[in-house]
């Protein structure tokens, strides 16, 4: 999730704007039909197109990398992940007063994952343990190891300080503030990650995957996929899981002590931006933040 102020200039969307998006630049698929999905997080307009595509467009400048950066990874990405991911088939460009590059992409069916169905399951912690696991073993043949532009490297957790700091003070009252400055205090001084730097997803939270019958059958939204510390996607074991299923998750992926306390971290720190950005206007984030910020604390 990326935040985005409230004083954000947001182009509007609706149906007739993708209609004429789409009719206009990809005419083979003029004759499908439009859905709106909804909800949709925060960061993306999503209308499902037919029954196979769907088409994503930014709500804000904050998310208007995430079309191009999808449509070079994940064909690339698909094939060495144990779960699905949503390749796009095409980039559209800025029209109609829309003024950013936006996406379409092949559907996923599923429901987002939910903590009642996926919290208390080590199968479930298992297999996301092995997608990540995949993922930090990805290694595209294409590209060499040094084209790595600005956009795909990891930034410090040290980064979010100043705003964790100023969101712990803001709900305090509300959460236990001592608590949280003991967390982030431990987790800005444990060691940094000092192996070779690893892909990770960047916004890996309940929210992001999809389940079909019961199971996890995708990973969505790689607007933050990047090249670094993989602390940051240890936020899933915060956001989904129960104190067993956490520790089923930290085993499978050999997850040391450092990095742990700085993937909590990022859990509180994550956590905090959303709980503060939307909770007083959304119930369901409000819901979700909460479980994620007390979890975090838990350890």
């Amino acid at each position: 999730m990326v935040a985005g102020s409230a004083a954000d200039t947001r182009p509007r969307i609706d149906e007739a704007l993708v209609r004429r998006l789409v009719d206009t630049q990809f005419p083979q698929w003029a004759g499908l039909p439009l859905k709106l999905l909804d909800p949709a997080g925060s960061d993306h307009v999503i209308y499902r197109l037919g029954e196979e595509l769907s088409v994503r467009l930014p709500r804000h400048a904050g998310a208007i990398g995430q079309a191009r950066k999808e449509f070079q990874w994940l064909p690339r990405l698909a094939p060495h992940v144990p779960l699905a991911v949503p390749v796009p088939v095409e980039v559209g460009d800025p029209d109609f007063g829309y003024p950013w590059p936006w996406a379409v992409s092949r559907w996923l069916d599923g429901e987002v994952a939910t903590v009642d169905a996926l919290g208390d399951s080590a199968g479930a912690a298992v297999e996301l343990a092995q997608f990540l696991a995949a993922l930090q073993r990805f290694a595209p043949e294409d590209i060499p190891a040094v084209d790595i532009s600005d956009d795909l490297t990891g930034r410090p957790l040290s980064e979010r300080d100043r705003a964790t700091r100023l969101a712990i003070a803001e709900v305090d009252g509300v959460f236990d503030a001592a608590a949280m400055t003991e967390l982030w205090n431990a987790a800005l001084s444990a060691p940094g990650w000092d192996q070779t730097p690893v892909w990770f997803h960047g916004d890996f939270h309940t929210g992001n995957l999809l389940t079909s019958a019961g199971r996890l059958s995708a990973v969505i939204d790689f607007g933050g996929f990047g090249k670094g510390d993989p602390a940051c996607d240890l936020m899933i074991a915060f956001t989904l899981m129960s104190a067993d299923s956490r520790a089923a998750f930290r085993d499978a992926l050999g997850v040391d002590d450092a990095t742990w306390m700085r993937g909590r971290g990022w859990a509180l720190a994550t956590g905090l931006n959303a709980y503060t950005s939307y909770a007083a206007v959304n119930p369901r984030v409000a819901a979700q933040t909460t479980r994620q910020i007390t979890q975090a604390l838990t350890g």
